[in-house]
């Protein structure tokens, strides 16, 4: 998508050093995926304490294991 944003030249500069990008414009895109990265962890970060999850990790595993025995006993026919 093509903008035109007023951006001010040593904000862009500056953005520019710190990702390492040479182009103004794969410094900006680099800025904001960081920036959506971050957002998105924060989210999650914010759940926290607020689900529950009820997950039986003994019975994933016992279900695991009679699925490679199963396996086995199959490929050994």
């Amino acid at each position: 998508m093509r903008a035109t944003l007023n951006i001010p030249d040593s904000l862009i500069t500056e953005v520019q050093q710190l990702s390492g990008q040479k182009s103004k414009t794969k410094a900006i895109i680099t800025v904001m995926e960081d920036y959506v990265r971050r957002q998105r962890m924060q989210a999650l970060l914010d759940l926290r304490g607020k689900v529950q999850i009820e997950y039986d990790w003994e019975q994933e595993e016992n279900l695991e294991l009679k699925a490679a025995e199963e396996r086995e006993r199959y490929h050994d026919e």
